[in-house]
């Protein structure tokens, strides 16, 4: 089917008449709404349908249950094909529901009964790797995808799971970023794989790039919520509101009471009629975003990084709030060293010592004397560690806050003054701070 046939066919009525229903038909429906999101009405139309029907057959239920999993409507699903047919893609959606629930040992669980129904072998054994890795046994998740051969190997899923797994071990970022890629070349529309990498992007400060793979990302069907968020929220920094609204529609489309998404649709809303000089607004931000970049992830002769790390320096705006004759200043820090990091800053648009008139002003002391030696060492983590939403890490960047012990001297006022930082960003950097036994200043 072509993309002029897939838009004109009724969607509703191809549902409800297709009397048999399994993988092939959700591959379908999930490409027809990817195509145009006008098909979603239609899949919730043709589920009221369904749910008003009293003499629905129990494979109607599974073609119901399913639908309704499409839907992002995960209890309702879960309970209509607990009492559907029993046939394996039934078993294997109820397993996704349950995951989709975060009760990951049931949907092990259901995957395995899946499998041992029929349900394709290696896929199952995918998902159940999933689930491991969601339940914190990433160990299992890793032996599991090594256990898998074949044709299984070369499928996007396959390697989207792998790619999230080895992202989840930490330390391998570019094997992680290699995997994602080579998701997207054999399904460009896989949405899992399309996020990892916009992900991975985002936090190596290339927003363009990171922009692109969210929006394609937030084309695919069913979207994680993860990524239509990202995205909305970088639209709303860009001060394109509009955009950012109609992600924020769509999650609510599925999932009306997401109290989060609720309050980023009213804050996108309200800021829709606000001017900005939008031009260097962005420019601002990428800036923030470049001269936060950590100096590690470029490559420096092994001389410069310890020199570098010597004198303290850990950020692209370390480097231009220094001037050359500081660098040279250093033991061992020779003109060969400056012309490698002079041409790493060019390439950048930046120069040394450019910000040197600039300095940081000096926060309060942390008073450290009730935290035990490995909460004071959590003090020197990066604040990447804290895998805040991308309104909070734009905040962090824009404030030039590098390291966990940075974020702690800071009141929940100050962070408040940062644009589009608010209450929701507030709670959240609150959040992951207390899980870790620690609080912002005056807290």
């Amino acid at each position: 089917m072509n993309e002029v046939e897939l838009d004109v066919v009724d969607l509703k009525a191809l549902i409800l008449s297709n009397n048999l229903f399994g993988p092939n038909d959700v591959a379908e429906i999930r490409q027809m709404i990817s195509e145009n999101y006008g098909h979603f009405a239609e899949l919730r139309d043709a589920v009221q349908q369904m749910e008003e029907d009293p003499a629905l057959s129990p494979s109607g239920n599974t073609k119901k249950g399913v639908c309704q999993f499409l839907l992002g409507r995960f209890a309702e699903a879960l309970q209509t094909l607990q009492a559907a047919d029993g046939s394996a893609t039934a078993l294997f959606y109820a397993a996704r529901a349950m995951f989709e629930l975060k009760r990951y040992d049931e949907a092990i669980a259901g995957y395995q009964q899946a499998q041992a129904s029929g349900y394709h072998e290696d896929q199952c054994k995918i998902f159940i790797a999933e689930s491991q890795r969601y339940a914190g046994r990433i160990d299992q998740a890793m032996l599991l995808l090594d256990d898998i051969f074949g044709p299984a190997e070369q499928t996007a899923e396959y390697m989207y799971q792998r790619a999230a797994t080895v992202a989840g071990i930490g330390g391998r970022r570019d094997e992680a970023i290699a995997l994602y890629q080579r998701a997207v070349q054999t399904d460009e529309n896989h949405a899992g794989a399309l996020f990892g990498l916009a992900w991975e992007n985002d936090r190596m400060g290339n927003d363009e790039e990171a922009l692109r793979l969210y929006e394609r990302a937030g084309k695919a069907f069913p979207t994680g919520v993860g990524a239509l968020v990202n995205l909305g929220l970088i639209y709303e920094d860009r001060n394109e509101f509009d955009k950012a609204q109609i992600c924020y529609k769509r999650i609510l489309d599925a999932h009306p009471d997401d109290t989060r998404t609720q309050m980023y649709m009213k804050d996108a809303s309200a800021n829709g009629n606000m001017l900005y000089d939008e031009e260097l607004q962005r420019q601002n931000d990428r800036l923030a975003q470049t001269l936060n970049m950590p100096v590690a992830n470029f490559e420096l002769s092994v001389r410069s990084r310890n020199c570098l790390s010597k004198m303290g320096i850990d950020t692209i705006g370390d480097l231009t709030r220094t001037s050359e004759s500081e660098l040279l200043s250093s033991k061992n820090f020779g003109e060969t060293s400056l012309i490698e990091i002079r041409e790493m800053l060019v390439s950048k648009g930046l120069k040394l010592g450019q910000f040197a008139h600039e300095s940081k002003k000096a926060d309060p002391p942390i008073d450290t004397t009730h935290l035990s030696p490995d909460e004071q060492a959590m003090l020197e983590r990066p604040i990447s560690d804290l895998n805040l939403s991308v309104r909070a890490r734009k905040c962090m960047a824009r404030l030039q806050l590098n390291s966990i012990g940075e974020l702690l001297r800071k009141t929940g006022d100050e962070l408040l003054e940062c644009k589009n930082f608010g209450v929701t960003s507030l709670t959240e950097v609150r959040e992951k701070l207390t899980d870790l036994g620690l609080k912002l200043r005056g807290d």
